[in-house]
């Protein structure tokens, strides 16, 4: 399956950290293992409010190493995949929960008491943070505010 197809599922509007089913785990899972080309990642990279250097934090990658990929056009490993495929799935849910990108971004970029006083967007780099990040966006989305 072409990883454009498995991950382009991802901005799919049906698809919501609430509503993904086992096979749209599988679907990831899949993907992830194949490996996420370089050049998607540009795509999902462009449709989030961060730039290059933010994602080589999130991705505990150089900037250097960055750049390595898109002069070769190269495969991101599947540890690297798992996390841009969980990353895109939050900056999804955030626009949805916050209505657009700006406003979801201004969210992650400011300090928040629910998160131990700190900013969202310092989260992004482990799935124990994306997974505190997407409680908290639950919990807005239904309005039970701590």
């Amino acid at each position: 399956m072409d990883d454009l197809n498995e991950i382009g599922k991802v901005m799919d509007p049906e698809i919501t950290y609430g509503s993904l089913s086992d096979n749209d785990i599988y679907t990831f899972m899949s993907a992830a293992r194949k490996g996420i080309k370089y050049s998607k990642f540009l795509e999902i990279a462009n449709l989030s409010s961060f730039d290059i250097l933010d994602w080589s934090s999130f991705l505990h990658l150089s900037e250097r190493t960055l750049q390595r990929y898109k002069k070769e056009q190269g495969t991101f490993d599947v540890l690297h995949s798992e996390l841009i495929i969980q990353l895109t799935l939050l900056f999804k849910y955030g626009n949805e929960v916050f209505g657009n990108k700006d406003y979801f971004n201004t969210w992650l970029n400011s300090v928040n008491l629910a998160l131990g006083s700190i900013k969202p967007k310092q989260l992004l780099d482990s799935y124990f943070g994306i997974e505190l990040i997407k409680d908290e966006l639950t919990r807005i989305e239904h309005g039970v505010l701590a």
